[in-house]
């Protein structure tokens, strides 16, 4: 959502008198109460998404940007990695994040879960948790689940009362959750899931923190918890009970990308719309979600095949660029008093504007559009007639350094004789074992060995042999006698699938080493934790002799399994680990399985986020001074069709619409956190799974390339280049009806004369200019009959 809120700031006042909760920062204790009329509006960041250098900078935008409350989850499996092992360090402070937001001046709603969703890996979950003893399945009533469930809750809230954080001890946290969209997946548990939902509220409130607690998408939500709406629409939303506010904790500003995915985009329009809906419809909380959606670094990204941005289209990109500040907008929500009343007018249909009467008056409102009159008077904003701002990103080349032809790369095959050719490994079983169950989430790879031996007295021998693996994982590499024989990966979304390939086997011993990686662990659904992953089987020899199949399971056979790569065990990343004799600096190889590269690199110059492009790559991970930032799969590429340059609103959004950047790769340039780079020299380390070429490896910058707008007439158009870019060019300006999106804007069917001089005269030089929209000020274009007039101007920075 690329949105400026310039035009409705002077509307906030309109709300002061009706918020009807006390909510007060400061030193002072804080009753945090409710009637169903308070107004609060946030936006979530998550700690995890960015790095802790960053989050001043994140939580004083969203403060910009007209947000009252700061949204963050907390995520189990990077608090509690090993059982009774916590890490709150570094950019694990969840403390330090949460007085971070105080000391901004902005509240807290602290989502604790521990279910999380978020496209996160297992949902939040550890996996050391499926793995417990009498454990059977989570989020139910099972007391295994139940008791560690509670543990943590405790823990969390333990630590935020010693810090005095809740409203109720003066701090800025003045909603908490538990649980989060069980309601969307309860009936298949029955009535252990009705019994496990009114534990998690007994808990809760059990744990005293004075302050509300609420359920997302729980319509029998045991009082006295609040029930709340999550999604792109809210407003046929109502409460399970009329006391409880009417609240929206995740308004979706756009949507997550997969791999294999495009780039999706929610218009400003969209936002804007469901926005006021909601309100009009007696909505008094809503939540951006994402307001700032950041990177899945290392191995957090959920799925199966989330991707490693999680961008979000959000206002606050994935590398803390603003693309626009909504936030402000709710200011325009305001209810009858004494004193006064203000009303909206909306139009939901989706072609067709529409013209009314009321109370002596005519207004015209455009198709999925609410209009606002604070007097029920006078129009002060409609939800498709904003100014809004889209900001496009370009990268830049480091210019540091003269890239990718100054990278020297060193390299080393990733060492796979022990594995793939003798099948050795520490956990050895009469049968195949679930891949979770054996990594305990320690890795993406788990190797599954077994042996078979041959002679001529065997039914199968002689004949054409396939093998066949049947797998619940997401990648299959597969060798026989130390010879890789074919990889495979789960396609469209089905992520059982049977590899199949003929093979050669020789007489006597043959060793069959089977590769299994998973790209991220599934993170939602009914009973998703029970989903199986790796090889569960039939592993089978199928020959084939005068017509006849002679099937030889190799299912039961002794199995023996190791955890992980040779690299990683040895830490291949980690620059404190020495292993210079084991790199090779002579003619580093292309199109390559299973090999690590290495390169040094300067940090680009100034102060822009930094991204590397590693096209050319086939799947991987990769590393920067030893932090991991992420997985990475540009040989993946986005579906075909679907994607299109133009995008109308009008309509109920979904993740299929107003998609871009079809047939490229889902995902190219990968975040460096500027945090993780020092001011010499820089170390890229790159373990490649599937064979490609660093050659073309590059760091780049991001920085803000054109802005554009789109304003109807009577309202003003602002534009605005970022770090202190000024306006260079106009490239595109249209006075009438003109068409397209931003970076293919065309005329339409009238235009003002000279109108492109008028804007270059106004903008050019200029770090930001202001544009009054008017025949006065631009001149009257020729256009005939009842044509909505408008002013489309793209800038080059």
């Amino acid at each position: 959502m690329r949105m400026t809120m310039a035009g409705l700031r002077a509307l906030q006042l309109l709300t002061a008198g009706l918020v009807f909760v006390c909510f007060c920062l400061g030193s002072l204790a804080t009753e945090v109460t409710y009637d169903g009329r308070a107004i609060k509006i946030n936006g979530e960041l998550s700690t995890q998404h960015s790095r802790g250098i960053m989050w001043p900078d994140l939580i004083r935008k969203a403060n910009e940007g007209g947000l009252d409350a700061i949204e963050t989850y907390v995520f189990w499996n990077v608090y509690e990695p090993r059982r009774r092992q916590y890490d709150f360090s570094g950019n694990l402070d969840i403390i330090r994040f949460l007085k971070t937001v105080q000391e901004t001046g902005l509240y807290a709603v602290l989502r604790i879960g521990p279910y999380v969703c978020a496209e996160w890996n297992y949902g939040g979950f550890p996996v050391w948790l499926h793995n417990l003893p009498g454990i059977q399945e989570l989020r139910i009533d099972n007391p295994v689940h139940m008791n560690e469930m509670k543990n943590f809750t405790t823990l969390i809230v333990d630590m935020i009362k010693q810090e005095n954080l809740f409203a109720s001890q003066g701090g800025p946290i003045i909603i908490a959750q538990i649980e989060n969209e069980y309601g969307n997946v309860m009936g298949p548990y029955g009535d252990a899931g009705k019994t496990y939902i009114n534990w998690c509220a007994n808990m809760a409130e059990s744990l005293g923190i004075g302050v509300p607690w609420v359920m997302c998408q729980q319509s029998d939500a045991p009082k006295p918890m609040i029930n709340t709406c999550n999604g792109w629409y809210c407003d046929s939303f109502t409460p399970n009970n009329p006391n409880s506010p009417k609240m929206w904790t995740e308004n979706w500003t756009g949507w997550f990308k997969n791999w294999g995915g495009a780039d999706p985009h929610r218009t400003a329009e969209d936002v804007a719309y469901a926005v006021a809906r909601f309100f009009q419809t007696g909505g008094v909380f809503q939540n951006y979600y994402m307001y700032h959606g950041g990177t899945n670094f290392g191995r957090t990204a959920g799925g199966p095949y989330i991707a490693t941005t999680y961008d979000y289209d959000a206002p606050l990109d994935e590398y803390d660029v603003s693309h626009t500040d909504f936030g402000n907008f709710v200011g325009a929500t305001i209810y009858a008093t004494n004193e006064t009343s203000s009303c909206f007018l909306s139009n939901a249909n989706t072609t067709t504007d529409a013209t009314i009467t009321f109370q002596g008056k005519q207004y015209t409102i455009p198709a999925w559009s609410v209009s606002i009159l604070p007097d029920c008077k006078k129009e002060v904003y409609n939800t498709a007639k904003i100014s809004a701002q889209t900001s496009v990103m370009v990268k830049k080349v480091n210019a540091a350094e003269d890239q990718p032809m100054s990278l020297k790369w060193l390299w080393r095959p990733e060492q796979i004789t022990e594995t793939a050719l003798q099948g050795k490994g520490p956990m050895v079983a009469s049968h195949l074992m679930e891949q979770k169950f054996v990594t305990n989430d320690a890795s993406d790879y788990l190797w599954y060995m077994t042996s078979v031996n041959m002679d001529e007295k065997d039914p199968i021998w002689g004949t054409d042999l396939t093998l066949l693996v049947n797998t619940t994982g997401h990648v299959l590499h597969a060798y026989v006698n130390g010879n890789h024989i074919g990889s495979q990966r789960a396609e469209h979304g089905g992520f059982v699938f049977a590899f199949e390939k003929a093979i050669k086997l020789k007489p006597g011993r043959n060793q069959i080493s089977l590769l299994s990686a998973t790209v991220g662990l599934k993170n939602y659904g009914a009973m998703y934790d029970l989903t199986p992953t790796g090889i569960l089987g039939p592993v089978a020899l199928i020959g084939k002799k005068t017509g006849e199949e002679i099937v030889k399971d190799l299912s039961s056979n002794k199995w023996t399994f190791k955890v992980g790569l040779n690299g990683e065990e040895k830490q291949l990343y980690n620059e404190d680990l020495s292993h210079d004799s084991e790199w090779k600096s002579e003619n580093p190889p292309t199109n390559r399985m299973m090999t690590w590269y290495k390169t040094t690199f300067k940090p680009p110059l100034g102060t822009d986020p930094v991204v590397v492009d590693l096209q050319g790559l086939g799947k991987g991970h990769a590393w920067v001074n030893g932090k991991s930032i992420g997985r990475y799969w540009p040989t993946f590429l986005s579906q075909q069709d679907g994607c299109s340059n133009t995008c109308d609103y009008r309509g109920p959004y979904s993740d299929s619409k107003c998609v871009t950047n079809c047939g490229h790769p889902s995902q190219r340039w990968y975040h460096v956190p500027r945090s993780f780079l020092r001011d010499d020299e820089n170390t890229l380390t790159l373990f490649e799974e599937m064979g490609g070429s660093p050659y073309l490896v590059n760091f780049q910058t991001v920085t803000v390339g054109s802005v554009c707008a789109t304003v109807q007439e009577g309202k003003t158009l602002e534009l605005s280049c970022q770090s202190g870019q000024t306006i260079s060019e106009i490239r595109f300006a249209s006075f009438g009806d003109p068409q397209g999106t931003c970076g293919s804007f065309v005329k339409g069917s009238c235009d003002a004369k000279d109108i492109l001089s008028t804007v270059q005269n106004a903008c050019v030089g200029k770090e930001s200019c202001c544009i009054e929209v008017s025949k006065n000020a631009l001149g009257a274009p020729n256009c005939g009959g009842n044509i909505t007039k408008r002013l489309a101007v793209e800038a080059v920075c």
